[in-house]
């Protein structure tokens, strides 16, 4: 009993003696050490959270989709960042049931600008909200974008495109519309005028395919009807002119009234077609500017610059220009189209760009009706050609007095007003396409909507100007197999390669193998 008593005694001392000398100066010390440091790290973790919480969406967020249907685009950006009014997008969705696509989207917006407040309102709590906007039902999800006294409804079903699928015959989405029609809506709101778009009437013009008028109005652009005839002249409020590919001729007054438009900083969009025939007066509005429209239509000679083995449905070269400038990588197919030539005796203060052109290998025929080939022949034209050119020029105020005046008294404020009115100059812009099939459906499906993409940002260009004006088309993200355009060039390769080269190349391995183990 002794003996264990004392050996008792031996631990109770070496126990007391660690907690003396080394808990007391090793293991507290180190343990205080990582007290500290896990609460160096949580306050770290902590304060990082909240600055992440406060970073914009499109650097916490990666956009993974395939189409980017939550990237906000640059002309979106734009148009955002330019805010100088207040504009607030009201989200209409219960609690719980919003769209994630258009949350995340309306979010960005946000991000962009201090002038962007988006606010969810429930139905359920606030039944007769929406009544203050619109008189007819607003769908769930939709947005209602509000400045000052003017707002536009969003409709959700506006935001997502879709088409009927006649194998199981159900609706099937097409495509994201979402920033298109947020941007177009906050455009329209902010703009103090939207621009009128006058269509000329009277000589059997072109109706606009189904995805032009849709991108029309996602411009703000408003269209309305102008016959010359009983007008005396182009409206003031116009904000463009077109011309959608005539079959008749206009007349010489008409002409008159077109060319004293453009004379006082006026814009235009003129389409014309080779089957309409020759048209003097039409042409003399384009000689005034520059250009002729020669009567002979333009063929391909090069494989990669026309499709359906047609030399005649030719897809031409985009060179670089503000309508463009979107359509990089894209095609534009144009047939029959016709060579525009730049006159010797132009002024000197025309800026003719060319938009669309051919390539060298290029030809044009006179006289299509009576030809016997479509092969290149003696007489025909060489390219290269242009069909599609835009046209500026610096005009002057003609109200304005250019005279010197004689007074010596004139004060000094006087004569800056009127060296101001001397200097005040307008800008005339004229965009001529030679295909008038630019505006159907069946050639701009071919083509996946550049088509009516081009005509569109044409009618944009235009119609922009320094003052409250401001328009934007943004093209919807589609959501489905895209057409493939190849031409005929690519056609005959891949065809080549498909049916000759990869057979035989896989012979000729078969048969070395072959020949390889019968020596073995």
């Amino acid at each position: 009993m002794k003996k264990e008593r004392r050996k008792i005694s031996l631990d109770k001392t070496k126990i007391k003696n660690f907690f003396k000398n080394d808990f007391n100066k090793k293991t507290i010390r180190n343990g205080s050490y990582s007290m500290v440091i896990t609460a160096v790290v949580i306050v770290a973790v902590i304060v990082l959270n909240l600055i992440v919480g406060e970073l914009p969406t499109k650097y916490t967020q990666i956009d993974a989709s395939q189409e980017k249907i939550y990237t906000i685009g640059e002309e979106t950006e734009k148009v955002v960042k330019n805010l100088d009014k207040d504009v607030t997008l009201y989200l209409i969705a219960q609690s719980g049931s919003e769209d994630d696509v258009i949350q995340k989207m309306l979010q960005r917006y946000e991000d962009l600008s201090d002038h962007i407040t988006v606010e969810v309102k429930d139905p359920v709590l606030y039944p007769s909200f929406t009544s203050n906007y619109t008189d007819n039902e607003v769908d769930e999800n939709s947005v209602i974008v509000v400045c000052g006294d003017k707002s536009r409804v969003v409709n959700y079903s506006s935001m997502y495109e879709s088409s009927m699928n006649y194998y199981n015959y159900s609706n099937t989405v097409t495509a994201y519309d979402g920033e298109g029609q947020i941007t177009s809506a906050i455009s329209y709101v902010t703009s103090e005028n939207n621009p009128i778009i006058y269509t000329l009437e009277g000589h059997g013009e072109a109706s606009f395919s189904s995805s032009l008028t849709e991108l029309i109005e996602k411009s703000n652009m408003e269209t309305q009807s102008l016959n010359l005839l009983t007008e005396e002249a182009v409206p003031e409020d116009a904000g463009c002119l077109m011309i959608a590919s005539p079959t008749k001729d206009i007349s010489a007054d008409e002409a008159t009234k077109i060319i004293e438009y453009l004379k006082n900083g006026g814009k235009a969009l003129i389409l014309s077609d080779y089957s309409a025939g020759e048209m003097p007066n039409l042409n003399s509005v384009l000689n005034e500017y520059g250009v002729n429209k020669e009567e002979s239509v333009v063929f391909e000679g090069d494989m990669q610059h026309y499709v359906s083995m047609t030399p005649y449905y030719i897809v031409p070269e985009i060179n670089s220009h503000d309508i463009t400038s979107s359509l990089t990588g894209n095609y534009i197919l144009m047939p029959i189209a016709q060579p525009i030539t730049e006159l010797e005796d132009a002024r000197d203060s025309l800026d003719i760009t060319a938009l669309l052109s051919t390539t060298d290998d290029a030809y044009a025929k006179t006289n299509v009706e009576s030809m016997e080939t479509l092969e290149k022949e003696n007489g025909d034209a060489d390219g290269p050609f242009n069909v599609g050119v835009a046209i500026t020029e610096e005009v002057g105020d003609e109200d304005a007095d250019t005279s010197e005046t004689e007074d010596t008294t004139e004060t000094a404020e006087s004569a800056e007003e009127e060296e101001s009115e001397e200097a005040e100059t307008k800008t005339t812009k004229l965009v001529y396409f030679s295909s008038g099939s630019l505006l159907t459906d069946n050639v701009d499906q071919m083509v996946t909507g550049s088509d009516s993409q081009l005509i569109s940002n044409s009618l944009n260009w235009l119609c922009n100007t320094s003052g409250d004006t401001t328009v934007t088309s943004i093209p919807s993200k589609s959501l489905e197999v895209e057409y493939l355009t190849y031409t005929a060039y690519d056609s005959s390769f891949w065809s080549v390669m498909m049916i000759g080269v990869i057979p035989c190349a896989f012979l000729i391995v078969g048969f070395c193998i072959w020949m390889k183990r019968r020596k073995q």
